[in-house]
């Protein structure tokens, strides 16, 4: 389910940190390694030289500092808008997977600013674990899912039993944040576990060993899912986010999550963890 991993480098913040992360948790130990990384179009023949040579030092400098197996590890340099290289080379790859950094711009911002991560999420199809700039990578111990009734919320928590289910160390957090459910209302352990929508990831995360809490809550979903990152000190947060645009236009950008008022988006900006949006 995740044997294939299309790092792409930016040449900044933590996703190095994140891939070693990663690589020390069971699920990922026998995954293949594409490491991309992409040469802006230059203006002239030696100055693409120069970025080349640059290029792939880079590559053989990550494949050094991450120490991983060279028989599970591939390179690719390419020059290119990011954008569309990251794309194509996760199409070609059919990877299961893609990780990259992002500065967390906002809607506007991001657009703007030309965001790679977030044009990225926009047009593939595959999962991607971000990795915000000022983010501090920690080992995974504590991971958090945000689950609601959409298609994309159920394959997240195959991700997430996927991923821990022979990993000990690891605690699941459950999530449902009901926005017709009132903030202040307090609810026992075992109705937090009986909710219909936490229940069935409940019985599957114990079938696999994981050891599990829930959490149900009211509020707008986006802002109490950060709060929650933040008060329970989550290190990975795992959440499905629908792709809701009509089939004809698959391949354009969501104007919502461009803008900032969808909430992966909204959670991608402000959540203070890694996060892997899934989309089913």
């Amino acid at each position: 389910m995740l044997d294939k991993i299309l790092y792409a480098d930016s040449g900044t913040g933590h996703t190095q940190e994140m891939l070693k992360v990663l690589l020390d948790i069971p699920a990922f130990q026998h995954s293949e390694i594409t490491v991309l990384h992409v040469i802006p179009p230059q203006a002239s023949a030696d100055t693409l030289a120069q970025k080349w040579e640059e290029g792939g030092k880079i590559l053989s400098d990550i494949v050094t500092k991450v120490n991983i197996d060279p028989v599970k590890v591939s390179t690719i340099l390419k020059q290119g808008d990011p954008k569309d290289i990251v794309c194509q080379v996760a199409q070609q790859t059919d990877t299961d997977l893609i990780l990259m950094g992002s500065r967390g711009l906002k809607g506007l911002e991001a657009f703007l600013e030309n965001s790679v991560s977030q044009y990225v999420f926009q047009l593939s199809d595959r999962p991607m674990l971000l990795v915000n700039d000022d983010i501090y990578v920690r080992k995974i111990k504590r991971v958090m899912l945000a689950l609601d009734k959409s298609e994309s919320a159920d394959y997240a928590l195959e991700l997430a039993l996927y991923m821990l289910k022979d990993y000990s160390e690891a605690e699941l957090y459950l999530v449902r944040v009901n926005p017709d459910m009132k903030l202040d209302l307090e609810l026992s352990t075992t109705e937090m576990e009986h909710n219909p929508i936490l229940a069935p990831a409940v019985s599957k995360a114990k079938r696999f060993g994981i050891k599990t809490k829930c959490i149900v809550t009211g509020g707008r979903p986006g802002k109490q899912i950060c709060q929650l990152v933040e008060d329970k000190n989550i290190d990975l947060l795992l959440l499905g986010s629908p792709d809701r645009r009509p089939s004809i236009a698959k391949n354009l950008v969501d104007l919502d999550r461009l803008l900032g008022t969808s909430l992966s988006d909204y959670i991608r900006v402000n959540a203070n963890c890694p996060i892997l949006l899934v989309r089913k």
